[in-house]
C-alpha cells in the first residue's frame, strides 16, 4: 500500500479512537456534574489533568464549569509546574481552591521527623481528606487511569469512598455498560476517573491533536541528576547527593509530575510532543515505574496510600 494512503487510513483509525475516549470522559464529566450536588475537578498542572481540563471545556463551554479547581499542593512541586497551574487557571478564569500540605503540618494533622526535608507526598492525603471535608465535596475528578499501576487498575470510574475517606478495593460498585451509581450518604464521596481507559500514549496522541500547551519539564532538557537504584533522582535541596554518589548533567524529561521528593526524570532527547508519542509507543516500562520513587518501596505501595486516602 502506498505509504501516504497508509499514514492516512492509520490517522483516521487513531482519531476515531481518540474520538471515542472523549466521547466516554466528557460523558462522564456530565454525569457528574448532573448527579452530584458539590464535585471538584482536580488540577495539578500535570499532563493528565491538562487533558482533564481540555475535556471539562467540551463538557461545558461556553458556560463556567460546574465546579471548582482543586490541587493539594505538597510545597515541595516543581516550580515550573506551579507557574504554569496559575497560568492556564487565569487563562480560563476559573476558582483554583489550593489545599496545602503545609497547613495540615501546622494544624498537626500531618506529622513529619523534618517538615523541612521529608517527602510529603503521603502526606497528601491527609491534606486532600481536609479539603474535601472543609468544602463538603461529594465528588472529586481526577486524572488517574488504569495503566498507570496495577492498584489503579483496580478502580472503578466511579469509585466510592466512605466516611473515613478510604477505599476498599473489595467492596467497589458493579458498573454495568455506562450506568454509574452515584449515591452517597453524608461524609462519603466519590473519586471519579473519567480517564480511565486511556493509556499514556493516547493521553499524548490528545495532546498533539488538541495541541495542548504542558509544562517545559515534560520536554527533553538538561538537568543534574543522581543515578541511584536504577532511577535519576534530579538533584535538588530536597534531594541532595548521598555520599559517594556522583551528579551528572544529562538530558533528561519527566514522564510524570509530582512531589520533588519521590519523582524521577528519565533520559530522553524527545524535545517535542511527536517525539514522546515516538518514544512512548516503543516504551516496556510504566510511567510510574520508571519515574516514581514511592512506588518502588513495595509492590502493594499505592495500594496502601490509596486506601489510606490517597488520590
Amino acid at each position: 500500500m502506498n505509504t501516504v494512503v497508509e499514514k492516512f487510513f492509520l490517522d483516521q483509525a487513531a482519531n476515531r479512537h481518540l474520538d471515542w475516549l472523549e466521547s466516554e470522559a466528557i460523558h462522564i464529566m456530565r454525569e457528574v456534574a448532573a448527579e452530584c450536588s458539590n464535585p471538584a475537578l482536580l488540577f495539578s498542572g500535570g499532563k493528565d489533568s491538562v487533558v482533564m481540563l481540555r475535556l471539562a471545556e467540551k463538557a461545558f463551554r461556553p458556560g463556567k464549569f460546574p465546579f471548582p479547581l482543586v490541587h493539594i499542593d505538597t510545597g515541595h512541586n516543581f516550580a515550573e509546574v506551579i507557574t504554569f497551574r496559575d497560568k492556564r487557571v487565569a487563562e480560563l478564569g476559573e476558582r483554583l481552591i489550593v489545599g496545602l500540605v503545609e497547613d495540615s503540618i501546622k494544624r498537626g494533622t500531618v506529622r513529619l521527623r523534618n517538615p523541612q526535608t521529608d517527602s510529603r507526598n503521603a502526606a497528601q492525603a491527609v491534606t486532600l481528606l481536609e479539603t474535601i471535608a472543609e468544602h463538603k465535596f461529594d465528588a472529586c475528578i481526577g486524572g488517574a487511569r488504569r495503566d498507570e499501576e496495577k492498584a489503579r487498575a483496580k478502580e472503578r470510574i466511579f469509585s466510592f469512598r466512605d466516611e473515613f475517606g478510604q477505599w476498599n478495593p473489595k467492596a467497589q460498585r458493579p458498573e454495568l455498560w455506562d450506568l454509574y451509581n452515584t449515591r452517597v450518604h453524608p461524609g462519603e464521596n466519590m473519586r471519579v476517573f473519567p480517564i480511565s481507559n486511556w493509556t499514556e500514549l493516547d493521553v499524548w496522541q490528545y495532546i498533539a491533536r488538541e495541541k495542548l500547551e504542558l509544562p517545559p519539564i515534560y520536554f527533553a532538557h538538561q538537568r543534574q541528576v543522581i543515578p541511584r537504584n536504577g532511577l535519576l533522582v534530579p538533584l535538588t535541596d530536597l534531594t541532595p547527593a548521598r555520599e559517594g554518589e556522583v551528579v551528572e548533567t544529562r538530558e533528561v524529561r519527566f514522564r510524570t509530575v509530582g512531589d520533588i521528593s519521590c519523582t524521577c526524570p528519565v533520559a530522553s532527547d524527545a524535545a517535542t510532543v511527536e517525539a514522546i508519542i515516538a518514544e512512548t509507543a516503543v516504551t516496556q516500562i510504566t510511567e510510574r515505574g520508571a519515574t516514581r520513587m514511592d512506588d518502588q518501596t513495595s509492590e502493594a505501595s499505592m495500594e496502601k496510600r490509596k486506601k489510606e486516602g490517597y488520590f
